[in-house]
């Protein structure tokens, strides 16, 4: 796997996450986030579809938008 460092949130909390990064092998990208457990946003979730076993909802923070837009070669606004 080639994982390539794409940006942190430089406002998390002692610089942790959430991070993104594009696995350059598969041309996906990999989200590091708040893991969402509150009963009440998944139920919003899940109200359009059941969350698989194998997969997971994270939670990133608007402010994120840019390092998204990277990813995808586009600006989406400023970090």
């Amino acid at each position: 796997m080639s994982l390539r460092f794409i940006g942190k949130d430089a406002e998390s909390p002692n610089n942790g996450s959430p991070t993104v990064w594009v696995d350059e092998e598969d041309d996906s990208i990999v989200i590091q986030g708040w893991k969402i457990t509150d009963a009440m946003t998944l139920a919003a979730i899940e109200a359009t579809g059941p969350i698989p076993g194998h997969e997971t909802v994270v939670r990133l923070p608007r402010r994120m938008a840019s390092i998204l837009g990277e990813v995808v070669g586009g600006n989406l606004g400023d970090r």
